[in-house]
């Protein structure tokens, strides 16, 4: 199989990259490097079957050329991260819901297979628990940044939902809950690779609001394969799947955790949203998927601990310390 992958260098596509090139696939990415880093995939270079392209999932002449060189196609490119999302709206529906458009557009030239990640922001404010894929969705209103991104992903649904329907394009759409692991950056918000940063430096873990808003964080390389098992099982097109944990922890205790695995030294210091955001910031207290749809169709779901996913954190911030 040869697969194409927007946004490759960052956190998930490097990891799929690498999974799909460990089992003899072949890969080609696209990045822009707004995010994601060439470190990344910096091991995969040299291999034969791996290939790169640094460039806009926008640029549509590029992105076409690509499709057609492939088998499959993942769409993940994004602008991703709270603090991103709040700072910079414009980018996030710009890159969002045109990258989409750009994605979809070329695979339905040549019919192939696309998966596109969504998230489970999508589901807004909702406090129907767990989250199913066909709940309805209960967004904040237009006047709030915050939610910019979570319309743009619903809006990168229906149109990939509309291709499937009336161009017969075969699209598999994934809310991906939490995704974390090594090579995820703190940089635009990431609550767990920030934890685990500000620890390893013995800083104050700085938890926003009070702490008691939780969430379920799923391993990367559980998520990956998740994605590659949906790819390759027949009748799942059309169908949009929750993957992540349904595994439940509050902020202030992943915080705890992540101190504990440190080494206990870190003060865990809540700060209020209007001082790390803006005014009038809204956070969903819970987001817990079901994961029983994706476990009938692929026969997995994510299992990896919480505590094993937090120690491969701290000990790559701990490698990333020492080298200064």
């Amino acid at each position: 199989m040869k697969v194409f992958i927007t946004g490759g260098a960052g956190f998930i596509g490097s990891r799929l990259a690498s999974y799909l090139i460990g089992r003899g696939d072949r890969v080609l990415i696209l990045d822009d490097l707004s995010t994601g880093q060439i470190s990344n995939v910096e091991h995969l270079i040299d291999n034969e079957r791996f290939g790169y392209r640094i460039g806009s999932v926008r640029d549509a002449p590029l992105v076409a050329e690509l499709v057609d060189r492939c088998d499959v196609t993942v769409h993940l490119a994004a602008a991703v991260g709270v603090r991103l999302i709040v700072e910079k709206p414009v980018h996030t529906i710009e890159t969002n819901i045109h990258g989409t458009e750009v994605v979809l557009d070329a695979v339905a030239r040549k019919q192939k297979m696309v998966l596109i990640a969504s998230s489970s922001e999508v589901y807004g404010k909702s406090e129907r628990i767990p989250f199913q894929e066909d709940h309805d969705l209960t967004l904040g209103p237009t006047t709030h940044a915050r939610w910019a991104y979570a319309c743009s992903k619903a809006l990168d649904e229906w149109l990939g939902l509309a291709y499937a329907r009336e161009k017969g394009v075969p699209v598999i759409i994934t809310r991906l809950f939490n995704t974390v692991g090594p090579r995820q950056t703190g940089r635009y918000g990431m609550v767990l690779p920030s934890f685990a940063s500000q620890a390893v430096r013995g800083k104050p873990i700085t938890v926003f609001g009070t702490g008691t808003q939780s969430r379920c964080f799923a391993h990367v390389g559980d998520v990956v394969e998740a994605m590659v098992r949906l790819i390759e099982t027949p009748g799942v097109a059309g169908q949009v799947f929750n993957i992540g944990s349904s595994n439940e922890v509050t902020i202030q205790s992943l915080a705890e955790q992540v101190r504990d695995a440190a080494g206990g030294r870190s003060k865990i210091v809540n700060v209020p949203y209007s001082e790390a955001y803006a005014e009038g910031f809204e956070d969903m207290m819970r987001r817990v998927p079901s994961v029983s749809k994706l476990e009938k169709a692929i026969g997995f779901k994510p299992t990896t601990p919480l505590s094993t996913i937090i120690e491969e954190v701290v000990a790559e911030q701990r490698e990333l310390a020492a080298a200064g």
